[in-house]
């Protein structure tokens, strides 16, 4: 089978990114940080980026999309994004974990990590043999995720390397273009439909005299 035409995305944090993977490489890319306003850049990001590589939405195979962790508005932004275009194309629509697109091409063992609120971390640990998570933990929590051998990946990396001992390693890709890469590899087997990946609950919560909800 010829390597399939991804279109990768995510919006899982501060930032938009997006890129089209054709023929075993990124072709082209796009990166913008921004806190807000993720909703109304995504598609024109996405539009630009297909006119650098010179494809179109038709041309593209696959859809990778970053399921977080992160952001719970960014993530459903992304997701609703990729289960739209994929219905409307056809194609299936992948969903990467953010903690996987940062241990993409990393040494073995990894431990990937991003900042979540309160002074916690999102961990997942990545190796034969070594898998765990991912979680959420506290930041001093992270020692009881260490291996021998094992490398840091993710933000403040160095940081926390210094504090716990740990070598570290950038990540090898920007997220868009490390989940265009991983969804090219899952590409042809079955995959669940993409859905976010929440590791904590969400900091507004209804009242709790709401009333019920009744699904259809």
């Amino acid at each position: 089978m010829d390597a399939p035409i991804v279109l990768g995305f995510d919006t899982s944090g501060p930032w938009v990114g997006t890129a089209l993977f054709q023929d075993g490489d990124v072709r082209a890319a796009d990166y913008t940080d921004m806190a807000r306003g993720q909703a109304e850049r995504l598609l024109p990001a996405i539009e630009e980026t297909l006119a650098e590589a010179g494809v179109t939405l038709q041309d593209l195979d696959c859809i990778g999309v970053g399921v977080g962790p992160g952001n719970f508005t960014g993530i459903r932004i992304s997701v609703a994004a990729a289960r739209g275009l994929a219905l409307g194309l056809g194609i299936p629509a992948i969903g990467v974990s953010l903690l996987d697109a940062l241990a993409f091409d990393a040494p073995r063992p990894a431990l990937t990590t991003l900042n979540a609120p309160r002074d916690r971390l999102y961990i997942q640990r990545h190796g034969a043999g070594a898998e765990r998570g991912p979680a959420v933990i506290a930041r001093g929590d992270l020692s009881g995720w260490v291996l021998p051998g094992i490398t840091l990946v993710g933000q403040d990396s160095p940081d926390l390397s210094a504090e716990y001992g740990i070598p570290h390693a950038p990540a090898a890709f920007a997220p868009a273009s490390a989940i265009a890469r991983i969804a090219a590899r899952r590409f042809g087997d079955p995959q669940p439909r993409p859905a976010p990946l929440y590791l904590r609950p969400a900091d507004a919560a209804p009242p709790s005299d709401a009333p019920p909800v009744i699904l259809p």
